[in-house]
């Protein structure tokens, strides 16, 4: 079977990526806008996740709730997440409602309320959310071990930080989404049953007279450290360890990628029969290779007891050189 990839790219700089695949009746999107964390402001760490929660509480001629009922009549399944580089909204439904739920979006993209009196409620959420990590240390400390190994702001969460989060006002928000929310950086890629020609007339309707914005510069600072001991009430201990790696572009991506799942494919990868299962050392272990435009790393985590820590750490570290080395003598 042949796959078809075809692209768009629009006057004002968005670029329109699909895949039709006539055997099925659905079809999913997912916009991507240039709103990722790493455009925080350092006193206002999490604004791009305050800001996605915030555009999505009414927008265009609809308010919070009937665009709740709105895509669910539409037979949405949708998600919202922020990363680094982007905010994503993502949808998948019934092709014959592919239209429909696109002008809904083109609404929360250009025209969202963000409104005021909501802003508490928002901000709730936000601390919930924020919240929720405190009671998952796996997740704390994967969280941390990114934010020490790349350079700022890469490396930020896009959870951000309470005092931030309690600091941020609707002007915050509002100036956030103006500057950052625009055409040029925005990828919308749709795959499933659809027509590619009425596709990009109706995206182009949608979106062609969206004005671009200006590209912010990122300025970089180095990374936090090599080494950090986080302090939690627990009777486990949570470790991880990171290293570089080789981006997606780099020709020795592919072999990076081998490498990953020699480690951790599955039951049968070296750090659960190693680790876990012959040594019985930790409840859980894993690797997983993360990388960005043009940097990654192998994140590598362990659970396990205090009293099994130690030997947990130096067993999952010789495991990693064992690789490494095998992959440079090939």
């Amino acid at each position: 079977m042949t796959q078809s990839i075809l692209s768009h790219t629009y006057a004002n700089g968005l670029v329109l990526v699909a895949e039709p695949m006539a055997a099925l009746q659905s079809a999913a999107f997912t916009f991507l806008t240039p709103t990722g964390c790493i455009h925080d402001p350092m006193q206002r760490s999490g604004l791009s996740s305050f800001t996605c929660e915030m555009a999505l509480r009414g927008a265009g001629p609809r308010d919070s709730r009937q665009f709740i009922l709105d895509l669910d009549n539409f037979g949405v399944e949708r998600s919202e997440s922020v990363a680094n580089a982007h905010t994503s909204y993502s949808g998948a439904m019934l092709a014959e409602n592919l239209p429909k739920v696109l002008a809904v979006y083109a609404d929360v993209l250009r025209r969202p309320h963000l409104p005021a009196e909501q802003l508490e409620a928002g901000r709730l959420a936000m601390l919930q959310e924020l919240r929720a990590v405190e009671d998952e240390p796996m997740q704390k400390v994967m969280i941390e071990l990114r934010r020490r190994h790349y350079p700022e702001p890469w490396g930020w969460p896009a959870q951000g930080e309470e005092a931030a989060i309690q600091a941020t006002t609707i002007d915050d928000i509002r100036v956030h989404f103006g500057r950052y929310c625009r055409p040029n950086g925005t990828i919308l890629g749709v795959a499933g049953c659809l027509n590619w020609d009425r596709l990009k007339d109706l995206v182009g309707e949608l979106f062609d007279d969206w004005p671009p914005g200006e590209n912010s510069a990122i300025v970089e600072s180095p990374a936090a450290g090599r080494y950090q001991h986080v302090t939690y009430d627990s009777q486990q201990t949570q470790i991880g360890i990171a290293h570089a790696s080789v981006p997606y572009r780099h020709p020795d991506y592919f072999q990076a990628w081998g490498a990953v799942g020699v480690l951790s494919g599955g039951m049968s990868a070296r750090l659960f029969t190693e680790v876990r299962e012959r040594r019985g050392l930790c409840y859980s272990v894993y690797a997983t290779l993360h990388t960005l435009r043009d940097r990654a790393a192998v994140f590598c985590y362990a659970g396990t007891g205090a009293e099994r820590a130690q030997e947990t750490l130096d067993v999952t570290l010789a495991e990693l050189t064992r690789l490494s080395q095998g992959i440079e003598e090939q």
